[in-house]
């Protein structure tokens, strides 16, 4: 892995210390704030920023199983963020948090934050950002490379996150080792943040929401799909035999969409051949150690 600080002191981005940091609360491709996204600065000293360290050791990979990986974006949402991190612990099963800077604003979600920080093996914890992409303004977070990466460090430091794992907001973007894959908007802030040793996740799958929150597929329907690509019969995943997939913990805040959670789950763990991992484990977080 990469000397966090190092990389830092030798990034050329001019701007990369000054850069407009929002506060607020949004999700993912629906928030429709109009704050100024430029309204005010913050500034991260790389120096403060501890240096990621791995977490578990490689896994070997056997080519009877199939990986899947649970990645949840946008926390801490509470109750939804409890509700999932108790499901996958009943049932057994690992999962990775992406979490934003800007939604650990009390100490409710301040403590759902620790306690995941701290639930390692069963739970990673990823960096999905300070501002959420400028409050969803996409265009303007990708477009200014240097205050996106700064949004990054920021979150990396005030959510005290130990990995270098990221997911960009709004953006099915992967980087790793200087091998990027994406919407050409992100490519710009997913080349800075792989050079400073960020891995870039994105998803093969996303158990999509309609309004409210509401989880579109049905538990059913999403295994289903998630066992078809996983047999080589959808579309190809970024990484042969492991799947990852995008929901939101927002999603399950409701009994009957927890319940959806849940049963979706169940189905997955029926195939003996499935194995639920972190993020940690993953092929492209594995190899650059």
């Amino acid at each position: 892995m990469l000397n966090f600080t190092s990389t830092v002191r030798n990034f050329s981005l001019p701007a990369l210390m000054a850069a407009a940091i929002l506060v607020g609360s949004t999700g993912c491709k629906n928030g429709k704030d109009k704050q100024n996204t430029k309204d005010s600065t913050s500034k991260v000293d790389s120096a403060s920023i501890a240096i990621p360290t791995g977490l578990g050791s490689p896994i070997t990979y056997d080519p009877n199983k199939r990986y899947i990986f649970l990645a949840f974006d946008d926390g801490p949402q509470p109750p939804g963020t409890i509700n999932c991190k108790s499901i996958f612990h009943e049932e057994g099963v690992k999962a990775t948090f992406f979490l934003v800077g800007m939604h650990m604003f009390d100490p409710l979600r301040k403590r759902i934050v620790d306690s995941l920080n701290n639930s390692y093996p069963e739970f990673v914890t990823g960096n999905h950002s300070t501002s959420h992409g400028f409050r969803d303004h996409y265009a303007s977070f990708y477009k200014n490379v240097d205050s996106a990466v700064n949004d990054v460090l920021k979150a990396q430091n005030d959510l005290n996150l130990k990995l270098k794992i990221a997911r960009l907001p709004g953006m099915n973007t992967w980087a790793s080792a200087g091998e990027i894959k994406g919407p050409n908007s992100s490519k710009n802030v997913a080349k800075a943040l792989d050079s400073l040793g960020y891995t870039i996740i994105g998803w093969d799958i996303e158990w999509q929401f309609i309004k409210g929150s509401t989880p579109k597929q049905g538990a059913e329907q999403l295994a289903a799909d998630v066992n078809k690509m996983l047999d080589g019969n959808g579309m190809p995943t970024y990484q042969q035999n492991a799947i990852v997939l995008l929901a939101h913990d927002r999603m399950f805040a409701k009994p009957q969409y927890a319940d959806s959670l849940r049963k979706f789950i169940s189905i997955l763990k029926q195939d003996k051949r499935n194995v639920f991992e972190t993020l940690d484990h993953y092929p492209t977080v594995q190899n650059r150690k």
